[in-house]
This record gives structure tokens, sequence and C-alpha cells, in this order.
């Protein structure tokens, strides 16, 4: 009897791990074309410089990212409140902008590279590095487990979660 309730458990948490991954990875596809092509059209298209593009780019993507991620990817995960989200989610993004712009202007300025295809490529590892670090980030402080210790609960509500029925 305790083993079939582990299993079921096992056997939940991968399906939500899953699902949280999957969702994850579409909102980040989606972004990640507006990102780029977003870069593109400012860098290659109007002449904007590359650390502007780079930071209007990343601007716009990491707004479609939260409501993606808020309302789908984590939305079974704990509901700590849209300001206290949105700060987190801006601080983390900051930072991970903030490495992008470093990879950005490192190649551009520091390297002395200004083609196209040489800034897109620093443009994509700056995006591969920093969709690491948010995934792990989102997890643990914007969209935290409902029983994580990082989830204060919001005055007047409790946090929500989303089971399959098999618990």
């Amino acid at each position: 009897m305790l083993k079939g309730k582990v299993a079921r458990r096992l056997g939940t948490s991968w399906r939500l791990l899953l699902k949280e991954l999957s969702a994850f990875g579409v909102v980040g596809v989606v972004c990640f074309f507006i990102d780029v092509g977003l870069f593109q059209l400012l860098y290659a298209h109007t002449g904007t410089g590359a650390v502007t593009a780079k930071l209007v780019s990343t601007l716009v993507s990491m707004t479609v990212a939260y409501v993606g991620h808020r309302y789908w990817s984590f939305s079974h995960r704990a509901r700590t409140g849209l300001r206290r989200e949105y700060v987190l989610f801006a601080v983390i993004n900051g930072a991970t902008l903030l490495l992008s712009l470093g990879i950005v202007a490192g190649v551009r300025y520091g390297l002395d590279q200004e083609g196209a295809l040489v800034m897109q490529a620093a443009n994509l590892a700056s995006i591969v590095v920093g969709t690491a670090v948010r995934y792990l980030a989102y997890r643990r402080w914007v969209f935290p487990a409902a029983d994580s210790p990082h989830a204060p609960p919001v005055s007047g509500s409790q946090p929500v979660t989303v089971t399959d029925g098999a618990a």
C-alpha cells in the first residue's frame, strides 16, 4: 500500500515536472524568436546600437515570458502575489540581462566584432546561459512549490496548487 502511494506520488511529480519543463520550453521558444527577431530588426535593419538592441529585445521578450510562465509554465505552483512575483522576476531577468549585455558588449567592443552573424552568435550564447539561470531561479524563488520555504503566504489567501487526482 505504501509502495503504491509512493509510486503514484512519483508519477504525479514527474508529470508535473514534464508539464513545467515543456511549457517553459514553449514559452522560451516563443520569447527566443521575439528576442532574436527584434534584436535582428533593430541592429541589422534600423541601425540601432548592439547593446540598445539587446536591451529592447530582452525587455519585450521578458514581459511576454512573465505572462506565459505565470499563467502556464508554473500555473500549478504557489501564488505569492503578483507584485512579489513580478519584482523577483524582474530582478532575475535584470541579472540575466546584465549578463547578456556583458556578453554582447564583450564581443562587440572587447573583441571589436561588428558583423551581424558574429553579433547574433553572441546574442544566442547569452540567451542559452540566461535560460538556464532563469529556469532554476524561477522555480526556486519566483514560482516556488506551495510547501517551499520560499513561498510566503499571501495575507487573506492560500497558495494554489493543482493536482491531477492521483494522490
